[in-house]
């Protein structure tokens, strides 16, 4: 294969990077080209045995022909760049949320509408990093007895905001309480303000997780509220999660719907965001009957693996698989 990496010198662009050997990609890939900013121009990164020189991104590095093409820099850069990779018969699985909610492009989380991919050549949409553990945990329960309402409120680690945001909770632990990319300072702190906040109160972030799902499980009926909210932890997004189902089921029913979910595991001793950084499992825990068809869940995932640069790995192999 031939494979590009847009925005290789982030935190994303690296974990693609890093993946490219744990799944064993890089033994299949003949040629790989890694793009950034012209600040990043020169660097070298190591990968598998070899060292690749970071290039400036540029229109025609887009119009070459590649098989797969990862963009991980933004929207703005997506908005520009990703058409042109298409134009040329490119497969780009984007990270940004530029086209999450175009119509003509698939929103993908593999283990759920993989079969978007089939005969598929153009962009595809990663979801948002909250958006894929939620849905991933709520699949199998979804699929089987109907989701009605989802009150979901999260607790997002500062690499949800790139490099910039671990170092800015680095300076801050440092004693360095300058604040330029979160609203107030982080260390020691909660903010539940993630994103722009729109005219209806909700947050850009907020409304992310309302219409990616939907789209996702092809299902607009669903009343979703979320509270999005940034903590003090480097790696790894926590949520909690109320739901009421059209149909009733048990706790154990619902541990075993969660569990048909591929990549999804129940698991009572894997709780807290610190035990999963590094995986690419979905885990949920502390599982709760309310009343009748409500339930209670957390749920706990890497988001710049599971999140990120693993969903769209995962793309990756799905779609060679199916095409």
């Amino acid at each position: 294969m031939k494979v590009g990496v847009v925005g290789a010198t982030g935190e994303v662009g690296r974990t693609f990077l890093k993946l490219f050997e744990e799944y064993k990609l890089i033994n299949e890939i003949s040629e790989l080209r890694l793009f950034a900013s012209e600040r990043s121009q020169g660097q070298e990164i190591e990968v598998g045995s070899k060292r690749y020189t970071v290039e400036k991104l540029k229109e025609e590095n887009m119009k070459e022909k590649f098989d797969y093409l990862f963009f991980s820099a933004g929207a703005s850069v997506s908005k520009r760049f990703a058409p042109i990779a298409q134009q040329s018969g490119n497969v780009v699985i984007d990270n940004s949320s530029q086209f999450r909610m175009d119509e003509k492009v698939p929103l993908v989380v593999p283990e759920i509408n993989a079969a978007l991919l089939k005969d598929y050549i153009g962009i595809i949409a990663n979801p948002n990093c909250s958006t894929i553990q939620m849905v991933l945990a709520l699949n199998g329960i979804h699929r089987e007895l109907g989701l009605k309402e989802i009150v979901v409120s999260t607790y997002q680690a500062v690499s949800g905001a790139g490099n910039k945001g671990i170092t800015e909770l680095l300076n801050q632990e440092k004693g360095i309480n300058e604040v330029r990319h979160f609203p107030r300072v982080i260390k020691n702190n909660v903010i539940p303000l993630i994103g722009e906040k729109m005219a209806n109160g909700f947050t850009f972030e907020e409304e992310k997780m309302i219409n990616e799902t939907r789209k996702i499980y092809s299902d607009n009926k669903i009343k979703i509220f979320p509270t999005t909210v940034r903590v003090p932890v480097h790696y790894g997004h926590s949520e909690s999660i109320f739901f009421r189902t059209k149909s009733d089921s048990t706790v154990d029913e619902i541990i075993k719907l969660i569990e048909s979910t591929p990549n999804v595991e129940y698991n009572e001793e894997k709780i807290t965001p610190v035990e999963v950084a590094g995986t690419d499992i979905t885990f949920v825990s502390r599982i709760r009957k309310v009343e009748e068809k409500t339930f209670l869940m957390w749920v706990i995932a890497d988001n710049i693996r599971v999140g990120a640069a693993t969903n769209a790995i995962r793309i990756l192999q799905k779609h060679r698989e199916l095409n």
